[in-house]
């Protein structure tokens, strides 16, 4: 078993919540940054990091783990916690932009890009828990 992080970063923008989403490598499917957990990190700093590395964003987890989804991959099973992550800055430039796609997407559109179900049910989760704007 192998242990993963993911962020679902999101934003405020042009008066409407916004999700970044990115490609995977190999088949370009749409989903959030996650990567293996790193011996002495924890959960919610690897999903800080890797939404740094795959998609250029930085930012800080919002509340406890939304939720977690197991895969098969490498003939291993991968266990994901899956964190919620306000975007404070975003890069033109970053380490993994020539090999990933990013884009900003609505819930709709997030909800209509991402393949894994588990993780469009972790999406309408995180929606529940971004605090609501002071008016």
């Amino acid at each position: 078993m192998i242990d993963q992080a993911s962020a679902i970063p999101y934003r405020r923008g042009k008066g409407r919540l916004e999700f970044c989403l990115i490609t995977s490598i190999k088949r370009g499917r749409w989903g959030f940054p996650k990567g293996i957990i790193d011996p002495g990190e924890t959960a919610s700093q690897t999903a800080l990091k890797e939404a740094e590395e795959e998609a250029g964003l930085k930012g800080r987890i919002v509340g406890d783990v939304l939720g977690c989804y197991a895969y098969r991959k490498w003939g291993r099973r991968l266990n994901v916690k899956v964190f919620l992550m306000e975007v404070t800055h975003v890069a033109e430039k970053w380490l993994e932009d020539e090999m990933r796609q990013r884009a900003w997407c609505t819930a709709d559109e997030a909800r209509g890009r991402v393949e894994r179900a588990e993780l469009v049910d972790i999406l309408e989760i995180a929606i529940t828990r971004i605090p609501r704007t002071r008016s």
